[in-house]
């Protein structure tokens, strides 16, 4: 499984593709297809048959997945996009670093 720079709850904006500008939050990664979803981004219609009376039918809007590559970080203090490197603190564990402000991301 890859290593990935985009995390869950993470605030991103797309670079690419149809929803190229919208901004969003991570709802979710798929590390192993290296996809994100991002609220209200992405917007997908489903048809969905009734299963009873509970579960009514209808057309249900969904966010789909988009590829990470499509996404950039916007980095927490300079609210920005961003890229992401990583350093090592003095008790051996790694952060995200915001390239453009040299900021920490985590913690």
């Amino acid at each position: 499984m890859a290593r990935l720079k985009i995390k869950k709850d993470d605030t991103v904006l797309v670079i690419a593709g149809r929803e190229r500008g919208k901004s969003g939050k991570v709802v979710r990664v798929f590390a192993d297809t290296k996809q994100v979803i991002v609220e209200r981004v992405n917007m997908i219609k489903r048809h969905r048959k009734a299963q009873g009376p509970q579960s009514p039918g209808g057309i249900l809007e969904k966010e789909a997945p988009l590829a990470i590559s499509n996404v950039m970080l916007i980095c927490p203090t300079a609210n920005a996009p961003t890229r992401i490197g990583r350093r090592r603190l003095d008790n051996g564990s790694w952060v995200r670093v915001s390239r453009r402000s040299k900021a920490d991301i985590d913690g």
